[in-house]
This record gives structure tokens, sequence and C-alpha cells, in this order.
């Protein structure tokens, strides 16, 4: 999925338009959850070709432990973000699973 979608404001500029993704975690350790929080609240690309940021992270209740909103231009993005919460040293050994939803609308500017 290599959609780009571009819309004018009314001034004429460009806008880009993201997809929403959402990565839930379930933690192999208790109490490292705000560790992560802080890890992954500042997460985004460093290369020009690609434009992700992960948007929002937090604990949560229930079945899982946190929750990570992230936005993206294009699938492979979100790829790359998953993909850093499974393989980064600290994170894999924190992290026991993860699930991740993802929006069909490029609806988040």
């Amino acid at each position: 999925m290599n959609l780009k979608i571009n819309k004018e404001n009314k001034k004429g500029d460009v806008l880009k338009i993201y997809y929403r993704g959402y990565i839930l975690v379930r933690l192999k350790m208790l109490g490292k959850d705000y560790e992560i929080v802080d890890k992954l609240k500042n997460l985004k690309s460093s290369l020009a070709d690609e434009d992700w940021k992960v948007t929002y992270v937090t604990p949560i209740y229930g079945g899982w432990d946190l929750i990570i909103e992230c936005k993206f231009s294009k699938l492979q993005e979100l790829d790359k973000i998953v993909t850093f919460c499974r393989v980064d040293e600290e994170l894999s050994q924190w992290i026991e699973e993860t699930m991740t939803l993802c929006g069909t609308k490029p609806n988040f500017p």
C-alpha cells in the first residue's frame, strides 16, 4: 500500500494524510510500563523517505498492558514501528506479545 493522499486546504497548502495504527502490548515483566512509555513516546522516522510517528502511548487495564497509537503514510512504516517494539534489546526483554490494529481510512492529518 503506497497510497499517498494529498488534500489542499483553503490557502492552497498541501496537507498530507496519514493512516492510524494501534499496537496492543502484553508485558512479560510488570512494572516496566512507564519505562516503555518513555522509550516510545517520541519515536519517529529519521529517514527522509519515511513519515511515521508514535503519537500516543499509555498503560491500560484489561487483557493488554499498553496501547501505542501511531500515524504513518505507508503500511511498511507501520511494520517498522511494530518490528522496533519486538526486536529492540530492552523492549524485547519486557514485551511478551503484541497485537496490531490498523485503520483503513486515511483520515489522520
